[in-house]
């Protein structure tokens, strides 16, 4: 019989390389003599004490696979819906699930959120441990988030493809990817996309200095650009445009619109959405979600918890939770990717 119990769920958006760290979570336990059951659809299924057991039979074959073999979901314990869009506390059901099951520990997979969601059961005396999972690559205290390598790599492949188009038919493609309100993703993959102009909520773009970015490429004979925008861009001034539907005005939509008012240049949109989360994801996400998940184990057989694994350097670490939740990393102004992009001609809007 084994010595400890531990759960573990998914919550947030889904991400590559949730099922490899999953597996990694669950082999590693059952290699310490501890067992393992996972909670259904995120948080639901804690509150609703869901669940299945992991044994190393489900555990076999996932490492490749996209998605969550667990499902997830956004609710909170804290405000779970109850219907007729009615929100209730569900902690204390939270609570006597962990307490039911005598759970030595649970494990959170998932973002900002889902940290800041653990956090509030800590502070009500369960042992828990995060991995930080999130394709905005946004968590604190962490390197890296497993499911950034793989978003990064469809969105550089999705810019690359777009490349052809937009020279054959001389285009302005503005292709919006997501981040939430961080400008990772975009960063990375317009720099390795070779995008001419990168639009990231932290460097605030002004629609003349765009405009005049892309009038200076044709006027350099070249026949067409390509925009990498994030969806959570701001424009400091309100792009100048009607705003009548702007429920459907994304932040593509709107650079798009204003391209076109003050330039003769035809313009397209390409949103990625949320083709970014999906598919098999990389190796370099398979090999993170890997150690974090055998080091989270390994933290779970030493009685460690209220932590969150993180990356710093080449080294997996456990860092306080109280210390990194509540908080946002975002891509600091003199970041070397933005330096590099700089020096290679590409815009950013602002100058």
């Amino acid at each position: 019989m084994a010595t400890k119990l531990i759960g573990i769920l998914t919550s947030g958006g889904d991400s590559p390389g949730l099922n490899a760290a999953i597996r990694a979570v669950g082999k590693a336990a059952h290699s310490y003599d501890i067992d393992l059951i996972g909670f259904l659809n995120g948080f639901q299924g804690l509150v609703r004490d869901q669940y299945v057991r992991l044994d190393m039979s489900r555990l076999s074959g996932i490492l490749t696979i996209g998605g969550t073999i667990l499902g997830t979901s956004r609710d909170k314990p804290h405000r779970m819906p109850v219907g007729e869009g009615q929100e209730m506390d569900m902690t204390p059901m939270a609570v006597d699930t962990y307490r039911q099951h005598h759970l030595d520990c649970l494990v959170c997979l998932g973002g900002g959120g889902t940290l800041k969601n653990a956090y509030r059961l800590a502070q009500e005396g369960l042992n828990i441990i995060t991995l930080p999972k999130t394709i905005d690559n946004d968590v604190a205290g962490t390197d890296v988030t497993f499911g950034f390598d793989t978003a990064m790599a469809i969105a550089t492949e999705a810019i690359d493809r777009l490349h052809t188009t937009a020279d054959s038919h001389h285009r302005v493609i503005i292709v919006e990817i997501m981040g939430h309100n961080t400008g990772w993703l975009t960063l990375g993959a317009g720099v390795a996309g070779g995008a001419d102009v990168i639009l990231i909520p932290e460097i605030p773009y002004r629609t003349e200095s765009v405009i005049r970015a892309l009038l200076d490429r044709y006027r350099e004979g070249k026949r067409f650009s390509i925009v990498a925008i994030a969806e959570g861009a701001t424009c400091a001034d309100e792009c100048d445009v009607e705003k009548t539907d702007s429920e459907l005005l994304t932040a593509g939509v709107l650079l798009s619109r204003a391209v076109r008012k003050r330039t003769n240049l035809e313009s397209r949109v390409t949103v990625l959405g949320h083709l970014q989360r999906g598919g098999t994801p990389t190796g370099a996400d398979r090999l993170l979600a890997t150690r974090m998940g055998t080091y989270c184990a390994e933290l779970i057989r030493k009685g460690e918890s209220g932590v969150m694994v993180a990356l710093q350097g080449e080294e997996c670490v456990a860092i306080p939770m109280e210390k990194v939740a509540g908080e946002r990393k975002e891509v600091p102004p003199d970041h070397p990717w933005i330096e590099s992009a700089r020096l290679v001609g590409t815009a950013f809007g602002d100058e």
